[in-house]
């Protein structure tokens, strides 16, 4: 692709910015409405996907920011990516742009931060199904947590325990909770305001600790699982298609064009499906790595494989 033609595509836009995050903040509270409205055990069980998947979302957009790709200026990524997208998810955008740069410049090789989320695919139906249970259950997100205040502990008298969390894979964690509990305090008020006290507990954290786990899992195994270890970025990455439902589950905020943003990472997610297009009609379609959808992805990834 020339300069010319990755120029359009790479256009910040401040409006469309305000834009995804608004949709992603309004979705969330979609959620919320449906639950007051008609209370009852279905509600609260979509508006805990639905919010996990949101989170999700932020994470997609704090990566944005993290990337100087949301905003037009500096001072509204750090701002937005920061306290907006990244705080509220117990994310520091800092720490998790070092490490998100390692892993694009370092992308399935054994330098890879990333590489430890990749590596263990293909796997057995049992080893999948454990995973998801663990991520379902709260096991995985407590655990994240509960590393997340020993490194912030640790941080306090160890100069070296922050570029140790820096080369950890999904390394979101910073060096201090003074933002993620800030942040969070704002949105215990704010849905104790509009809602009741439990809310948090059952609207926030709860999602963060389960559907966020795993949906932020079948991200990572759809992207790099069962792809080369090598640096053709035709081959060691994947997008993967997906429709209405997927993109509100799973891979929301065009996630889910993996690939293109490995080639041009300073395309702004709202341009991946107009340069995965461009790409196509530029006769790339056969050397692209592209999935139909997330369930053939995992199904290679090890659903198939009953027995190791």
């Amino acid at each position: 692709m020339s300069s010319e033609e990755i120029r359009p595509l790479a256009a910040r836009s401040d409006l469309k910015g305000f834009g995804v995050v608004l949709h992603c903040y309004g979705t969330i509270a979609l959620a919320l409405v449906l639950f007051a409205l008609w209370p009852n055990p279905l509600t609260f069980l979509l508006a805990i996907i639905v919010i996990g998947s949101r989170q999700l979302g932020l994470a997609i957009l704090m990566h944005d920011a993290a990337h100087s790709a949301l905003f037009k200026s500096r001072k509204l990524n750090e701002f937005f990516g920061t306290w907006i997208c990244g705080n509220p998810i117990l994310a520091d955008m800092p720490s998790y742009r070092h490490y998100h740069l390692t892993h694009h410049r370092f992308t399935q090789t054994d330098k890879d931060p990333d590489i430890v989320l990749s590596k263990p695919f293909p796997t057995t139906r049992a080893s999948m199904i454990r995973k998801f249970l663990r991520d379902l259950t709260g096991r995985t997100g407590i655990k994240l947590v509960a590393a997340q205040i020993v490194l912030a502990f640790r941080l306090a008298g160890d100069k070296d325990a922050m570029e140790e969390a820096g080369k950890q894979a999904q390394a979101f964690k910073g060096g201090g909770l003074v933002g993620p509990l800030a942040a969070n305090a704002v949105i215990f008020v704010i849905l104790t305001l509009v809602g009741q006290w439990w809310w948090w507990f059952a609207f926030w954290l709860l999602p963060l600790l389960t559907w966020f786990q795993l949906v932020l899992r079948i991200r990572n195994i759809a992207e790099h699982a069962l792809t080369e270890f090598s640096d053709d970025p035709f081959r060691n990455v994947r997008t993967t298609r997906a429709g209405p439902i997927a993109r509100l589950l799973v891979a929301p905020y065009w996630v889910n064009y993996h690939l293109e943003h490995h080639l041009v990472m300073h395309v702004p997610c709202w341009s991946l499906p107009r340069m995965h297009a461009l790409m196509v009609e530029k006769g790339h379609g056969a050397e692209m790595n592209v999935a139909p959808n997330y369930r053939s992805v995992l199904w290679d990834a090890g659903w198939k494989h009953r027995h190791a």
